[in-house]
């Protein structure tokens, strides 16, 4: 069995924030999982897609390291603003095609130009996870 699909209202983290995020999948392909709009790779979109994760702790994130340089070096972190610039990298061969884009299943990860690497703690649907 594979990883399971990913879809509208699976819990996310990045590698840097300080709280989960949300994927939000708006339902443009008409393709459902567990009763949700199903993810393909390219549901990216920052704040549209991938919600913040409350505070952002990158030294690359120009707002943390104006903050941390105004503490005199003392890490500060600042709001997430999601910088995600380039489609989700699928956890494994895609078979499934959503939207004539290969499916989101929950290996995925996603790379935030700050340095972040979000990956998927839930996939949002729970009946491809029951056996």
């Amino acid at each position: 069995m594979g990883s399971p699909q990913v879809c509208s209202g699976a819990s996310l983290q990045c590698s840097f924030g300080a709280a989960p995020g949300t994927l939000n999948v708006l339902p443009l392909n008409r393709c459902m999982a567990g009763g949700m709009p199903a993810a393909n790779i390219m549901d990216y979109i920052p704040i549209v897609n991938v919600a913040p994760f409350g505070t952002c702790m990158s030294l690359a994130n120009p707002m943390v390291a104006a903050a941390t340089a105004a503490a005199l070096g003392v890490l500060t972190p600042m709001p997430c603003i999601p910088m995600t610039a380039a489609p989700w990298i699928p956890g494994g061969a895609p078979t499934v095609l959503i939207g004539s884009m290969p499916a989101l299943n929950s290996g995925g990860m996603l790379m935030c130009n700050w340095g972040g690497v979000i990956k998927i703690v839930m996939p949002g649907q729970m009946q491809d996870l029951i056996a």
